[in-house]
């Protein structure tokens, strides 16, 4: 392929610009942005801290909760900083290196979010089917060697995205990303080669990811309500449904906003890009956001502990 003499050799430095056509009301865009962010950083950190202190709560449906927690305030946290100096301050630029570092994290934990969902499903699943094993299966072991391998999946699935990015691309068409953060399709757009593999890569990892986290998902939920919809007593279908309408609501958001994303991304030709940087920001900060007040609002062990540590 031949390279033009206009293009980049191994640029230092990119430049992030924000939303584009959208530059002038920036400002104003950040300040929803930091409010979400505000309250997915308190909301999470008290769920994580009612959790810790109630012995009660050591259970795996609370600590799959932490987990869920600690991903949210580490993915907001890996975006929201640089894209309200964007927004505020005109802090465009950005290290090549930290670049790919905040690509490979944002989508690490993506993937780790999507594991952690699938083992809240699980949870619930024998907690409801299989009640009278549920404490031997559900081990605090188990739970660990969960959260290890949920990280491991996702540390090594995303971790040749960055590789092929940075081994395989010297040239580059231009340095600035029309983007708001770091995105893996963001970055690969730049390059003045083939870049064939690195799409093909991407379109596997998150088919990968999606496809198993979401195909078991769902039928552990359909194995739920065939089990609630068997029970006798109306009293007991209403308890399971009510331990399960917080984990729905939570994959039902996610799941949705990332397939309206990827979707509108890849096919939405004709969508202006600040809807395509929109969506794909909202994407990513609406979980963390609204995790904490779905689960503080729908399960009641934390909604008593959340009203006593406000009241004391």
């Amino acid at each position: 392929m031949a390279i033009s003499n206009r293009t980049v050799f191994m640029p230092p430095v990119l430049t992030l610009i924000g939303i584009p056509g959208l530059e002038s009301v920036q400002g104003w865009i950040g300040i929803p942005f930091c409010a979400m962010y505000l309250v997915a950083m308190i909301g999470n950190s008290l769920l994580l801290i009612i959790i810790k202190s109630e012995r009660s709560l050591h259970e795996p449906m609370y600590i799959f909760l932490g987990m869920l927690g600690v991903t949210d305030i580490a993915l907001a946290t890996t975006i929201v900083p640089k894209m309200l100096g964007i927004f505020w301050f005109h802090v465009l630029e950005i290290y090549f290196e930290s670049c790919l570092l905040q690509m490979w994290l944002i989508h690490t934990f993506q993937c780790i979010e999507s594991g952690i969902l699938l083992a809240m499903a699980l949870d619930r699943y024998v907690a409801i089917c299989y009640p009278l094993r549920h404490a031997a299966i559900f081990t605090h072991q188990l739970v660990t060697q969960i959260g290890a391998v949920v990280t491991l999946r996702a540390a090594i699935l995303v971790a040749p995205c960055l590789v092929l990015i940075k081994c395989r691309f010297q040239f580059y068409l231009t340095t600035v990303v029309s983007h708001s953060y770091c995105e893996h399709m963001a970055i690969v757009k730049l390059a003045a080669e083939n870049v064939h593999i690195n799409k093909i890569y991407g379109l596997f990892v998150a088919f990968t990811v999606a496809g198993f986290d979401l195909t078991f998902i769902t039928l552990s939920y359909a194995h739920i309500f065939i089990t609630v919809f068997h029970l006798p007593q109306k009293e007991a279908r209403l308890k399971a449904f009510n331990t399960c309408i917080p984990h729905i609501c939570v994959f039902l958001q996610l799941y949705l906003l990332a397939f309206f994303s990827f979707f509108t991304h890849r096919f939405g030709s004709h969508v202006p890009p600040y809807i395509h940087i929109l969506l794909s920001s909202f994407y990513l900060l609406v979980p963390p956001f609204l995790n904490p007040l779905v689960y503080g609002a729908k399960t009641k062990q934390i909604r008593i502990h959340v009203l006593k540590l406000l009241c004391s």
